[in-house]
């Protein structure tokens, strides 16, 4: 009886390492279509976002064209979104130019940069905050100190130099703390650029207007 039972058992190893195989097929073959699917999906939402950004360009190019004028009177009835724009941003040594929404959710910031609503415009006093997905600025780290940054608006260019960057936690929000007494321009996107929606923290660039020179608080 303990031989044929021995041989029993023996007779079915062969069998289980035959299910085993067939699971891990099956299971190996569903991680590669999920992978697949994910990938595919990761493509079409980067084809349109890159394709949204694309035709906010050409709105804001057919509203305004290359802004090189100095600003007008601030005209509070053009601090507001038109067909979508708030205003642009260009950075010549990246050859970087793109139209931003008002707006930090996942739509806006899908397509474009977004304004954070709570932050100034350009022309106030105070900070403008600016947002985009990391994989949007992928080569922003190549900017260094003293590079510039345009922002294009309804009523004239703003010209900023870069005077640092920081990599912070997703919950310190101390960047976009508003600064009356001067004229800043704050960068936020996810680090690492490269992880995509699997970032852990914030890179954080921080410049100060340079043209028009500011006028400080308390002088004429």
């Amino acid at each position: 009886m303990h031989a044929r039972r021995a041989f029993g058992q023996r007779a079915l190893a062969p069998a289980r390492r035959v299910g085993l195989a067939r699971v891990l097929t099956v299971l190996w073959a569903s991680c590669l279509v999920a992978g697949i699917i994910m990938l595919s999906n990761f493509g079409y939402g980067m084809w349109k976002g890159v394709s949204d950004q694309q035709h906010l360009n050409q709105v804001w190019t057919y509203q305004i064209g290359p802004t090189k004028a100095a600003p007008k009177a601030l005209d509070p009835s053009l601090k507001r979104p038109v067909d979508g724009v708030d205003f642009a941003i260009r950075i010549p040594k990246l050859g970087y130019f793109a139209a931003i929404k008002e707006g930090i959710d996942s739509g806006v910031l899908y397509a474009s940069p977004g304004h954070y609503p709570t932050t100034r415009w350009p022309g106030d006093p105070g900070t403008v905050g600016v947002a985009a997905h990391n994989v949007y600025w992928i080569n922003f780290p190549q900017l260094a100190k003293g590079d510039e940054i345009d922002l294009e608006t309804r009523y004239g260019l703003y010209r900023y130099r870069l005077v640092s960057t920081e990599i912070v936690s997703p919950n310190d929000r101390t960047a976009l703390v508003t600064d009356v007494n001067g004229y800043h321009l704050t960068l936020t996107t996810c680090w690492p650029l490269w992880a995509g929606a699997f970032a852990t923290q914030r890179y954080i660039i921080h410049a100060d207007q340079v043209w028009p020179v500011p006028i400080r608080p308390g002088y004429t």
